[in-house]
């Protein structure tokens, strides 16, 4: 195994709904955030690849499932991203649906790894996914993303705002500082994500 498993992933297919997805078998992970908060950086620079997942300035522009592989059972889940995006009203709702669907009823999903941008801690999207998490009993690890972009004690006090969030509202989520960037927190989330994968 190298040192990074997570260097093999490679881009499978985008589904619009959940039955297009692959066979329902082994174990993957979904990645969901704000269109905003830096989602496909993230995935790119757990997965060391720089052009994996596409990144955009434009936010909203994962309008799919997009499917990444880790051999032959495991899997990365890049879902649509929520916010900003320049859709219409009936797109978003069509998201929300095909979210809804996809993390009920897809046996091999594992856990969720939600992206929130440590400047704008947990809004309204991000406490309504954790408490879905919360609903169907799916672990979460909250990824800071943007760490870079705060002093380090200001960070530090984020970082323990969220994690006594977390307790208080009793969300099965983990919470960690990210920069894709500064690849601050590389190592944890990477640990953090293979755990989940073979719990």
């Amino acid at each position: 195994m190298t040192a990074n498993p997570f260097r093999s992933a490679q881009f499978v297919l985008s589904a619009a709904e959940p039955r297009q997805l692959p066979h329902d078998s082994g174990a993957e992970i979904a990645f969901a955030g704000r269109s905003n908060a830096g989602k496909s950086s993230a995935l790119n620079a757990i997965c060391d690849q720089s052009g994996l997942a596409r990144t955009s300035k434009t936010p909203g522009r994962t309008q799919l499932l997009n499917v990444f592989a880790l051999g032959e059972e495991r899997r990365l889940i890049d879902l649509p991203g929520y916010g900003y995006a320049k859709v219409p009203e009936a797109m978003r709702a069509k998201w929300r649906l095909v979210i809804d669907a996809y993390m009920r009823e897809r046996e091999s999903l594992r856990g969720v790894v939600l992206i929130v941008d440590v400047r704008h801690p947990l809004k309204e999207f991000d406490r309504q996914m954790l408490d879905y998490c919360r609903d169907i009993e799916m672990p979460c690890h909250v990824l800071l993303s943007k760490a870079d972009k705060l002093g380090r004690g200001e960070g530090a006090r984020t970082l323990a705002l969220v994690r006594k969030e977390c307790v208080a509202q009793n969300w099965p989520a983990t919470a960690q500082l990210f920069s894709a960037t500064a690849k601050t927190g590389l190592d944890e989330a990477r640990t953090k994500l293979l755990d989940l994968l073979v719990a």
